[in-house]
C-alpha cells in the first residue's frame, strides 16, 4: 500500500532493528473500515514477547517494530457497521487483531487457535497487507470482534495485564474447571502470569500453593497475593510431602525444569497446565500414566474467554499488580523484565507521558 498521501498521525515508540532499543516513531494506522474501531490508547502493558520480538528472538520480526498487545483505551470513532461499542466507550484489545473468521476454531469463538494463524497485533500481517503495529502508540484501528468491553468500574491501567498475562491463566483454568471452590492449585512462577494465577485461584475459591526456587517470594506470595502454602521447589522434603496433594498445576516457568517432581504432587485425575514456554518438555511416562494425570498447553485465549475475564474480574475485584511507568522508561522496563525485577507488570501510561 502506498503511503504517499497518507498522514503520519501516529506517534510510537519502535525498534529499528534487533538490538531491540526504542525510540519515537511517526507512522500511519490503516484506514478504517465500516466494521473498525478506533481507540484512543490510554495504556498498555509490557509482556516478555514485547522483548522476543523487538531482538528478532523468532528470526521473523520486521523492523521497524511497535510492541505492546495489552491495549486499553477509549473509543474515539467507529465504522458505520460497528455494534457493540460507541465513543467514548473503555475498551481493551489483546494479543490478537484479527483472524479467518471461517474455521471451526474461529466459529467456536476460539480465535486464537485459527486454523489460518491469527493476526498478532504487532508484526503481524493485516488484512490490507500492511505490518500489524502496537500498543507503544497513540491510537489503534481494530476490527470490532476483536475489541473488549471494559467495565466502566475497572480501572483501565489495571486492566491492560489482563490481555495477555491474565487470559493465558485464565483460559486454561476454566478450560479444565479449576473454579470450584475447595480445591487445591499450584502455580509454578510467580511472575506477570503466576500472580494472576494466584489471584484466580484465590477468586474462585481454591487452596492456592505457590512453587519458586527464590525463599525471597515468599513473603511477597502469602501476604501480598494471599497464597495459602509457600514450598521452595529445590528442597526435595517440602516437595515430598506435597505429594499426592494437588488437583492442578498451572505452569507459568519458562526456564528449564523438570517435571516428574511435579507431577507426582497431582492427585489422581489430576491436571497439569502448561502456559510458560520451557527449553523442553520431559517426564516419565510413569507419571503421566499411573493416577490418570494429564498435561495440557495453552496460550491466550477467544475472544468470548476474554470478556467473560474482563466482567469476572470487574465482579469480583481481582486486580494485578503493577508498575505504571511512563514511555520513555521503557528500554529500561524491558531490560528490567528480562531480569525479572518487576511486581508483577509494567504498565506504560501512554496518555499521561506519549507526547
Amino acid at each position: 500500500m502506498s503511503s504517499e498521501g497518507v498522514k503520519e498521525d501516529c506517534l510510537g515508540w519502535a525498534a529499528r532493528d534487533p538490538s531491540g532499543f526504542l525510540s519515537p516513531y511517526k507512522f500511519s494506522r490503516r484506514t478504517m473500515g465500516s466494521d473498525d474501531v478506533s481507540i484512543r490508547i490510554t495504556h498498555c502493558g509490557v509482556c516478555y514477547a514485547d522483548v522476543a520480538w523487538t531482538r528478532n528472538e523468532h528470526g521473523t520480526s520486521k523492523y521497524p517494530l511497535v510492541p505492546g498487545h495489552e491495549i486499553v483505551g477509549i473509543v474515539k470513532d467507529i465504522g458505520s457497521s460497528v455494534q457493540r461499542f460507541k465513543v467514548g466507550d473503555h475498551i481493551g484489545v489483546g494479543t490478537y487483531v484479527n483472524s479467518c473468521r471461517e474455521c471451526e476454531s474461529c466459529n467456536d469463538r476460539q480465535e486464537n487457535n485459527c486454523e489460518k494463524g491469527s493476526v498478532y497485533t504487532f508484526d503481524g500481517i493485516d488484512a490490507d497487507g500492511t505490518v500489524t503495529k502496537g500498543g507503544y502508540s497513540s491510537y489503534i484501528v481494530v476490527h470490532e470482534r476483536y475489541c473488549f468491553r471494559i467495565p466502566e468500574n475497572y480501572p483501565l491501567a489495571l486492566a491492560a495485564p489482563l490481555l495477555c498475562a491474565g487470559i493465558t491463566v485464565y483460559a486454561p483454568m476454566m478450560r479444565h474447571k479449576m473454579n470450584q471452590p475447595g480445591k487445591a492449585l499450584g502455580v509454578i512462577g510467580l511472575g506477570g502470569l503466576g500472580h494472576m494465577a494466584v489471584k484466580f485461584g484465590k477468586a474462585f475459591g481454591l487452596k492456592v500453593t505457590v512453587f519458586s526456587t527464590s525463599i525471597s517470594k515468599k513473603e511477597e506470595a502469602l501476604s501480598l497475593l494471599g497464597a495459602d502454602h509457600f514450598v521452595i521447589s529445590s528442597d526435595q522434603e517440602q516437595m515430598k510431602a506435597m505429594a499426592k496433594s494437588l488437583n492442578f498445576i498451572i505452569d507459568t516457568a519458562s526456564g528449564d525444569h523438570p517435571f516428574d517432581p511435579y507431577m507426582s504432587l497431582l492427585k489422581t485425575g489430576g491436571v497439569l497446565a502448561l502456559v510458560g514456554f520451557p527449553g523442553e518438555v520431559k517426564f516419565s511416562p510413569a507419571s503421566l500414566n499411573i493416577g490418570m494425570k494429564t498435561v495440557s498447553g495453552s496460550i491466550t485465549g477467544g475472544t468470548k474467554d476474554i470478556q467473560e475475564m474482563l466482567d469476572f474480574c470487574a465482579a469480583q475485584k481481582v486486580y494485578p499488580k503493577i508498575e505504571l511507568i511512563p514511555i520513555d522508561y521503557a528500554n529500561e522496563a524491558l531490560e528490567r523484565l528480562i531480569k525479572r525485577d518487576v511486581k508483577y507488570r509494567f504498565v506504560i501510561d501512554i496518555e499521561n507521558s506519549l507526547k
